[in-house]
């Protein structure tokens, strides 16, 4: 996952809104977004390489979403799938302080990655380049690559336009802003490494390359009054549609 936006308790109608590019080797297999068979209360997509998944909703409210962290450390080829810390995430009945402790613990295990999550009543950041989670207040929130609201060109943009369409009654100004394929200005570009023509590439919200690019964009919209509307794009590697799935879930019915 690439790029996460998330509005908290900023618009009255949908006080939690969620959207989201899953960014991944078009070769790499996996699962769209339906609920589990072995977790029933879990609606997600799946990893089917290293298992877990990238983003997910249960029924009583949660969701955990995550992205890798691009910078300059080694990545270890014996670190457990970042996956099933989302996948840990949505089974847990605890709060986002207790699971912020148990991240504390748990994240040196694995490569470096942000998790952004809910219990359904608060909203939580964990982050294990520094090894830091909080809490977050009411707000408008992106994050990619790299740390919380690091702004890069996508994610600066990406809010900007996410603040604009709160009132967006069916989301596709939300889709619209996800789609977005205009790379950053080279002057403009982060720096992490990478090749300048990878941080080109990767520089938009939406990515397009015939190996590499966004697998799915998912809108996931919490109403007032407790009922879930979650929505997925699966795109090929031309950037075309190749899959569409729509789910309304009553909450707290897990």
């Amino acid at each position: 996952m690439c790029l996460i936006l998330v509005a908290w308790r900023m618009n009255p109608r949908f006080p939690c809104i969620v959207a989201a590019n899953r960014d991944e080797f078009h070769a790499r297999p996996a699962a769209h977004a339906a609920w589990w068979q072995d977790e029933p209360d879990i609606l997600a997509g799946r990893d089917l390489s290293g298992g877990g998944a990238w983003l997910g909703l249960t029924r009583s409210g949660r969701f955990a979403a995550l992205t890798n962290y691009r910078g300059v450390a080694a990545r270890r080829d014996d670190a457990p799938s970042r996956g099933e810390i989302v996948t840990g995430l949505l089974k847990s009945r605890a709060t986002v302080s207790e699971d912020l402790e148990l991240l504390g613990r748990i994240g040196p295990r694995y490569n470096a990655f942000n998790v952004i999550f809910s219990d359904g009543e608060r909203l939580g950041i964990f982050e294990s380049e520094p090894g830091l989670g909080r809490q977050l207040p009411a707000g408008v929130y992106g994050l990619s690559n790299h740390l919380l609201d690091t702004p890069w060109p996508k994610v600066r943009n990406a809010k900007s336009r996410l603040e604009a369409a709160l009132n967006d009654s069916d989301g596709a100004r939300m889709l619209a802003l996800l789609r977005d394929d205009e790379p950053a200005p080279d002057h403009e570009l982060p720096r992490t490494g990478l090749s300048i023509e990878w941080e080109r590439l990767l520089s938009s919200a939406f990515v397009r390359a015939p190996d590499y690019g966004t697998r799915c964009s998912t809108i996931i919209r919490i109403d007032g009054r407790g009922r879930a509307y979650f929505d997925e794009w699966s795109w090929d590697s031309r950037g075309g549609l190749a899959d569409r799935t729509s789910h309304e879930v009553e909450l707290g019915t897990g």
